[in-house]
């Protein structure tokens, strides 16, 4: 039951099945989107060719088939002046786990049109998109193979079922986080290859939760990605500083295995894991990328993360490595904060799988925040957000109620990282300019998809012949409004947002009839 009192998405539309075709949606208003749309008279930015100027944009079903001034009007097209606003590709997230129509709206909202597991993963990943596909999604939508997953099917006999709940779940059991034996190896590999055969966007690997496994692993999991041309999005294992003992560094780790196997290798939420060393730990990634390797960087504008109250990185011992107490935690679904080490234990050992917030840096110090600005400074870096699902107090995290309703908590960042983003480096800190901005957060993250996935090199650009994934927004308004606190308030400064060529967002107000997300999947190799 969803909080909306519903027992499923809204009953009145036809869910797509499995073969991904977007719903049908009943309304007059859903009919007239097989109609052309021009935009006309916007500041128009195409980070591929390196566009930024005034033209009208003309868009036919889900193709952006015109762009330059003085586009003539026709009877058959719905013509949206949009000048004073920027148009560009809309957003690309690699790392959501959202899972949800709720959580969906709330990055529409943020202007993204592409929200994509990557880090994480689903297995099966078919299960996973043929979810996705029935319940509807407003974005488009995607999920790279699950290490975890497979390791914890052959490791600890955990069969996985492509939820979210029940892979937090998962991520504080020991059993599924030691060595394979080469038996082992072999058999979770082979569930690995299986899933990109099976349309898998490369393989989402969280060795942060698994710090002490056997780095020959990770090496021999980069060889079979490399040889499937697939990437990996990588949750790095402890840095050296956090943890002597770790078996190798964990941004080390990338740089290394990167450089011997050529394999495309994506570091996750650089700002998270590096937390004070972020200096010493970009000056390694930059290091490989210039001496020829396929590294790529994501980062989010928050100093907190989230995750399973279970993950070995929220034990006591290893808080206390990254210089963090207990009461830097707060249980997402209650607001309660963790007042001592025997409380953690105590919720860690009860409900593993409940999600939490760490707080790693302080906004409010300079030097802090400082750092985070610094992640999304280094060059080429992708801003991502590492999403989390909308929860509801034992109400599961679904609602197809909108505005949500009330009591849903949730990571700021899901409703906010993209926009703030925008607000911080571009409005407040004049580091990017509005062409390099959505190099960012639309070009680069296509770009990482584009060998292991064909359709999305369509994506992220907005020149004749680009998918009709649009963001149209307020350069002077645009930004977050979640907070810690009221987690789910939606970002305001997006004015229109098309999903293959669909309008999900109007005049600033998210259509609740349109659901037109697609998939987005691996190409087998």
């Amino acid at each position: 039951m969803y909080p909306d009192g519903s027992a499923s998405p809204d009953s009145s539309r036809e869910t797509n099945g499995p073969s991904g075709k977007a719903p049908r949606v009943a309304s007059s208003e859903a009919r007239r989107r097989s109609m052309r749309t021009l935009l006309r008279g916007g500041r128009v930015i195409d980070p591929a060719t390196g566009f930024d100027g005034t033209a009208d944009v003309l868009v036919s079903d889900d193709e952006v088939i015109a762009v330059g001034p003085g586009l003539p009007t026709a009877d058959d097209q719905v013509d949206i002046d949009v000048a004073g606003y920027i148009v560009g590709p809309g957003f690309i997230d690699l790392h959501s786990h959202v899972h949800s129509i709720a959580g969906q709206r709330l990055q529409a909202m943020d202007g993204v049109t592409t929200a994509l597991d990557l880090e994480a993963g689903m297995m099966p990943v078919e299960r996973a998109y043929a979810e996705a596909a029935a319940a509807g999604r407003p974005l488009h939508y995607g999920f790279s193979a699950s290490w975890g997953s497979a390791r914890a099917k052959v490791l600890a006999g955990i069969e996985p079922d492509a939820n979210i709940n029940t892979g937090l779940a998962v991520l504080g059991n020991p059993a599924w986080q030691r060595t394979s034996s080469k038996a082992e190896l072999a058999a979770w590999l082979s569930l690995v290859e299986g899933e990109l055969a099976a349309g898998a966007l490369g393989v989402g690997v969280l060795l942060g939760y698994a710090p002490a496994s056997d780095p020959a692993e990770f090496l021999a999991l980069a060889k079979l990605a490399k040889q499937a041309e697939a990437p990996t999005y990588t949750h790095v294992r402890e840095l050296v500083e956090m943890d002597p003992a770790t078996p190798v560094d964990g941004s080390q780790e990338i740089a290394i295995v990167a450089a011997e196997t050529g394999a495309a290798m994506h570091h996750c939420h650089v700002n998270s894991t590096s937390g004070r060393h972020v200096d010493r730990v970009l000056a390694t990634l930059e290091s490989s990328r210039s001496a020829g390797s396929r590294v790529t960087v994501e980062a989010y504008p928050y100093g907190a993360g989230s995750t399973g109250i279970g993950a070995a990185f929220l034990s006591p011992e290893r808080l206390k490595m990254k210089g963090l107490d207990p009461t830097r935690v707060l249980m997402l679904e209650t607001g309660e904060r963790i007042a001592d080490e025997a409380r953690l234990l105590q919720v860690r050992a009860e409900d593993p799988g409940a999600p939490c917030i760490l707080e790693f840096l302080d906004e409010e110090k300079p030097k802090d925040r400082a750092l985070l600005h610094q992640t999304l400074a280094f060059p080429d870096s992708i801003v991502a957000s590492d999403a989390m699902p909308v929860y509801w107090r034992n109400a599961g995290n679904e609602s197809t109620q909108w505005p949500l309703p009330p009591g849903g908590t949730t990571h700021p960042r899901t409703a906010g990282t993209f926009s703030k983003s925008l607000r911080l480096m571009v409005r407040e800190a004049g580091v990017w300019t509005w062409l390099e901005a959505f190099r960012r957060c639309s070009y680069l993250p296509a770009r990482v998809l584009d060998e292991v996935a064909p359709g999305a090199r369509t994506k992220g650009r907005l020149n004749v012949g680009a998918d009709a994934d649009i963001v149209v927004l307020d350069p002077a308004t645009i930004t977050d409004t979640a907070t810690y606190f009221d987690s789910t308030r939606p970002s305001v400064g997006v004015r229109h947002l098309f999903v293959a060529g669909t309008p999900v967002v109007r005049d600033g107000q998210l259509l609740t009839d349109a659901y037109p997300g697609r998939p987005l999947r691996g190409e087998p190799r």
